[in-house]
């Protein structure tokens, strides 16, 4: 469900509230590589909404209702215990990947989310190592200077901090150096534009990126063309549906097993 009109935008909005304790917002996983060696190295953990009546709505149509109706802290909460749990079980299995989790900038209003999340990557066993905080670009972080004393503890456990699209809406240079991100997604409108001027620019942001430590990932590869694209210019990984759309947590265990039987 991509377009929706206001008729089930506001039953939507009536739904949400209460929807993760349903048990109807469900965590799929999309894997991300290394593209040096080809091997799945991570996660990115994404909300799916399956409503009773309306199926499966897109994550474009209720993560801004969220936003706008306050639901997205409760939605937030549920996200990252589920990354973090999937995380410990494909830990067992023999594969510690990385899980990235998306946290919108109102979830950073709470001057405790720090604190939080590391309780509850402690709660489930989760090596803190293995944990991504991916700031997405829908809403500007507002008081940076107090969320960047928040990622400060997260840095010193050794979880990564992730800029999140760059390239697109809210995300800039001034906001990753204020956050002292240690890892940079490049937006896919840059990575599927494969034009001279865009690599030029891609090149640069890279480059730049690289000269500050932070790792880069290539956000929406879609062709051997976009990947080979990527490789050339230095990103350090991809992510796309060239590698594998996102999926339940079964079938993630299945396909990164599968991967590593090649």
């Amino acid at each position: 469900m991509n377009a929706v009109d206001e008729r089930v935008r506001s039953q939507l909005a009536t739904d949400l509230p209460g929807a993760s304790a349903r048990g109807e917002i469900v965590a799929f996983y999309q894997p991300q590589i290394d593209i040096a060696s080809g091997a799945v190295v991570g996660a990115e953990a994404l909300s799916r909404w399956f409503h009773p009546r309306l199926g499966l709505v897109c994550p474009t149509v209720f993560i801004p209702l969220a936003e706008a109706r306050g639901s997205i802290v409760e939605i937030g909460d549920h996200m990252l215990n589920a990354a973090c749990e999937f995380g410990v079980s494909s830990a067992r299995g023999g594969a510690a990947i990385d899980i990235s989790v998306n946290v919108s900038a109102i979830q950073l209003r709470d001057g405790n989310f720090a604190a939080k999340a590391l309780q509850t990557a402690t709660h489930h066993g989760l090596d803190a190592r293995q944990l991504t905080i991916e700031i997405t670009e829908s809403q500007a972080v507002q008081n940076i200077a107090a969320v960047g004393d928040s990622f400060d503890l997260l840095r010193l456990a050794g979880v990564t901090v992730s800029i999140d699209d760059f390239g697109r809406g809210q995300s800039s240079v001034d906001q990753l150096l204020a956050l002292q991100a240690n890892e940079l997604k490049i937006d896919q409108s840059l990575v599927q534009n494969c034009a001279a001027d865009s690599r030029t620019l891609l090149a640069a942001v890279i480059s730049f990126a690289h000269d500050k430590g932070l790792r880069v990932v290539a956000e929406g590869v879609e062709t051997p063309a976009q990947l080979a694209a990527m490789t050339v210019l230095g990103c350090d990984r991809a992510q796309g549906y060239l590698m594998g759309r996102a999926m339940p947590a079964r079938a993630f265990d299945e396909f990164i097993t599968a991967s590593r039987s090649l």
